[in-house]
């Protein structure tokens, strides 16, 4: 078993995470976490906790966004994010408990994004991730998409950073290339290398896990760099580039 699946269904990540997402995993695992920890100074273990049960919670209450949870949906989370199967129950309670509360998908996003505030990329990894799941069944739900801007917001992502992220996701015909790496159409080729190379450095599976993303995404960090090579390939045979 992956060791943060075991962590987190075995109720220790609710105890070492507390709040919202710690609560949630407390309530699953049969228990209620009566000591919580601050956020700030979290250790490894505890970031990759919360990064993996705000991905399961912020999921839930997605589906909640367009009224329905497809096959698909399911199945791009279990595919993606490695549940080892003996876990897969386990999981799937943690998320139909998060989509039944009634609080809100806003206390889970305010809290990852006050442990992950110095780390944006790994907030953007965790979008990423929302972004997944969502276009799994070949439909982005204007609902969906309003969801998804909600959080972006919580995480301190402007417009224009969300625009960027969410044109990764569009595929390589139906995405513009500039807006992708968050560069004007008339910015100059240094400029552009420059956006690329600092999208790449900061988008590296590597660096991601080192800040706090748990090697069982690591698909989605490397879909998040081909979409980010994608673009810089695209503008290259476009300016005629080497």
């Amino acid at each position: 078993m992956s060791g943060i699946w075991g962590k987190i269904i075995g109720g220790v990540g609710g105890f070492a995470l507390g709040g919202p997402l710690g609560a949630l995993v407390g309530a699953v695992a049969g228990h209620a976490v009566d000591r919580l920890r601050s956020d700030d100074g979290a250790g490894d273990q505890v970031r990759q906790t919360a990064f993996t049960v705000a991905v399961i919670a912020l999921s839930a209450k997605m589906a909640k966004a367009d009224g329905k949870v497809t096959r698909d949906e399911i199945d791009a989370f279990r595919e993606v994010f490695h549940v080892p199967p003996a876990e897969v129950k386990n999981v799937g309670r943690i998320f139909d408990m998060a989509r039944k509360d009634s609080s809100g998908f806003e206390p889970y996003a305010r809290q990852v994004g006050r442990m992950f505030a110095s780390t944006p990329a790994v907030l953007e990894e965790l979008l990423d991730a929302l972004f997944h799941i969502a276009k799994a069944d070949k439909v982005m739900h204007p609902d969906e998409l309003a969801y998804l801007r909600s959080v972006a917001e919580i995480f301190n992502f402007n417009q224009a950073e969300f625009d960027r992220i969410r044109a990764g996701h569009l595929g390589a015909d139906a995405a513009d290339p500039y807006t992708v790496l968050g560069v004007a159409h008339n910015a100059d080729d240094s400029e552009i290398r420059t956006a690329w190379r600092k999208l790449i450095r900061e988008n590296h599976p590597d660096s991601l896990i080192a800040q706090g993303m748990p090697q069982d995404f690591i698909d989605v960090a490397n879909d998040k760099m081909a979409a980010i090579n994608g673009a810089w390939d695209a503008i290259q045979r476009q300016r005629g580039l080497k």
